[in-house]
């Protein structure tokens, strides 16, 4: 079976290697046809520290890796943790 991969955004950073990330998902009420958010939050591994408060990123299911932690970070899409692109350096 495939592993399921989700994006949030990085809530908190307090705890070593650990980021808790809330993952929104809309539905549709079934009699008034309202959008309703479902936020839920998850912990993920994030061996490098390098998730801040704020990040979007993706995140991989794994093997349970602590009582409550079965995710990993696997890319940082927004946020401080990304690098910047640079096109080109003018010296002079």
């Amino acid at each position: 079976m495939a592993r399921k991969e989700l994006v949030g955004k990085v809530v908190s950073d307090k705890m070593q290697q650990t980021v808790v990330v809330a993952v929104e998902s809309r539905s549709s009420h079934p009699q008034y046809e309202k959008a309703i958010i479902h936020t839920k939050k998850f912990k993920a591994h994030d061996p490098e520290n390098k998730c801040k408060i704020g990040d979007v990123v993706r995140l991989k299911e794994c093997r349970p890796l602590s009582k409550t932690k079965r995710w990993i970070v696997i890319d940082i899409t927004k946020g401080e943790g990304v690098l910047p692109v640079i096109d080109e350096v003018e010296v002079g």
